[in-house]
């Protein structure tokens, strides 16, 4: 890694990435062979290692899997702290049930759970010792000139970052996106994602729960030995009323809401909330850009997908870049489009399957509980639907 000049200066790159979180670092650790010059604009810092169990983790699947051992981050991610998923046990709220095992689906786990911030310190570190990559930060941007031949960022300390494209990481509320004139569209569901660590009574055998409730979708995803992470949908005034229990109210109520499946809980992390929000962007490339991660989509969590489509843009995109002849300009809107197209079927179907599910089960009408969950039990009665489900969702 070459560090940042002191004075204010005039840079030239191949590729700036804006936002050095997991999707962003993804892209850059996945160009680490490339011919392009990187530089890669950070506002933040990484946070420190927690001295415990970082509460926000991700169901990482197969294929986002395989791209971080692409990259060569998963290698170094301490296993002792991945736990694989084998069995997933899903619950309407009227006896609906969906069951799915990696097992009867002929696949080694379902998913891993990893924590974010042990993913995203092994990516910094990886992407500060790339040779082809310079690192600004803590930098942020504050003017953004997209031409002709070639995209212009200037950062608030006076330097200027040249570039033939510029790639938004940074985020669901995207400067870059908001920059380049791209639209969002936005729904915000009203809702917060609770989540807290907790150990068990009882052991989770690698299986993670899901049920979806009157009050929100609770999921149990496992840690290592008897322990899990919890996220909790649930509409903003019951998230405000669970963050405001005493720790002993709070695993009480997570463990009932659980159906007592893992026995009593106790508190391994304090609980805390981010809200919920749907984000289409019809348009996720222009000429000379393109965006990948929350600042081209955003879904609701209850099917856990979100970091695994940030991980897949980054590779697709990589894959496209690292495709062009020696000769070829990687900001021409032409190449980017190929990239767009590749990523917009899976993006849309699970933008439409979260978005639905979570319409489905928000009505308390009976006649609605009915059929949503005649709907999880014919599923579970079919084994080839549900096993081209797993198939689907393992990539």
């Amino acid at each position: 890694m070459r560090h940042r000049l002191p004075c204010r200066v005039k840079l030239r790159f191949d590729i700036v990435i804006v936002g050095a979180g997991l999707a962003g670092a993804g892209l850059a650790a996945a160009l680490r062979r490339s011919r392009y010059r990187i530089a890669l604009v950070e506002g933040r810092a990484p946070a420190p290692a927690p001295s415990g169990w970082d509460s926000r983790v991700y169901a990482v699947s197969p294929a986002a899997q395989g791209f971080l051992q692409e990259t060569g981050v998963w290698p170094h991610l301490d296993q002792a702290r991945l736990t694989p998923v084998y069995d997933m046990a899903i619950r309407g709220d009227a006896g609906g049930r969906l069951d799915f095992s990696a097992y009867d689906s002929g696949v080694g786990q379902l998913a891993w759970i990893v924590e974010a911030g042990l993913m995203q310190r092994e990516l910094w570190e990886g992407v500060r010792r790339q040779g082809n990559v310079t690192l600004f930060c803590p930098a942020q941007p504050q003017r953004l000139e997209l031409n002709a031949d070639a995209v212009s960022l200037t950062l608030t300390s006076g330097d200027t970052l040249e570039a033939a494209l510029i790639v938004g990481a940074d985020g669901a509320d995207s400067w870059v996106r908001a920059q380049a004139g791209l639209t969002a569209d936005t729904l915000l569901y009203g809702e917060m994602g609770v989540v807290a660590n907790f150990e068990c009574e009882r052991p989770h055998r690698h299986t993670a729960f899901q049920w979806f409730r009157a009050d929100g979708v609770l999921a149990y995803l496992p840690l290592p030995g008897n322990r899990i992470s919890i996220v909790w949908s649930a509409p903003e005034d019951h998230a405000r009323a669970l963050l405001g229990l005493a720790a002993t109210d709070f695993c009480a109520r997570v463990a009932a809401a659980g159906e007592h499946r893992l026995g009593a809980l106790a508190p391994l992390t304090p609980p805390a909330a981010f809200p919920l929000r749907l984000t289409r962007v019809p348009r996720i490339v222009a000429p000379r850009l393109a965006l990948v991660g929350d600042a081209a989509h955003a879904i609701h969590p209850l099917s856990g997908h979100g970091i695994n489509l940030g991980f897949l843009d980054a590779r697709e995109l990589a894959g496209r870049l690292h495709g062009l002849p020696e000769h070829a300009d990687c900001g021409d809107e032409r190449h980017l489009r190929r990239y767009a197209r590749a990523r917009a079927e899976e993006v849309a179907l699970l933008q439409w399957t979260t978005h639905g599910l979570q319409r489905l089960f928000r009505p308390k009408h009976p006649a609605v509980a009915l059929v949503r969950n005649l709907g999880l039990n014919l599923t579970d009665s079919l084994p080839v639907l549900r096993n081209m489900l797993v198939r689907y969702a393992l990539g």
